[in-house]
């Protein structure tokens, strides 16, 4: 079992940047493939970064490559989305999840332990 807990949303203008820090409980963690993932009001919650589960091996959505950097401190059980250059369509839930197994994916069903979400509101 793992518990997981998101941190670090809030408005920003565009342009500007934010960290999602999201902080893990549970035994399994340090062996788990974390994502994080988005939904927008009214629209279904998406793929936005994946990390395996040592932290070799990412993988970014085309919308936010480039934008975006996700990483973890297994040794804090703590997985860090570093968000740049925002735009409002950035504007959603973020949510962090751990994964089934170390590999990481980009697909909502192979994780089945997630966050509450934080916010994340980009507006001048």
């Amino acid at each position: 079992q793992v518990q997981l807990v998101e941190s670090g949303g809030g408005l920003v203008q565009p342009g500007g940047s934010l960290r999602l820090s999201c902080a893990a409980s549970g035994r399994s963690y340090p062996g788990s493939a974390m994502g994080w993932f988005r939904q927008a009001p009214g629209k279904d919650r998406h793929f936005v970064a994946t990390i395996s589960g040592i932290g070799e091996d990412t993988f970014y959505a085309d919308s936010v490559r480039g934008r975006f950097t996700i990483s973890r401190d297994n040794g804090k059980k703590t997985t860090y989305l570093q968000m740049t250059n925002l735009n409002p369509e950035d504007t959603a839930i973020y949510y962090c999840a751990a994964g089934r197994t170390w590999a990481r994916s980009s697909n909502v069903n192979d994780y089945p332990y997630w966050g509450q979400g934080t916010q994340v509101t980009v507006s001048s």
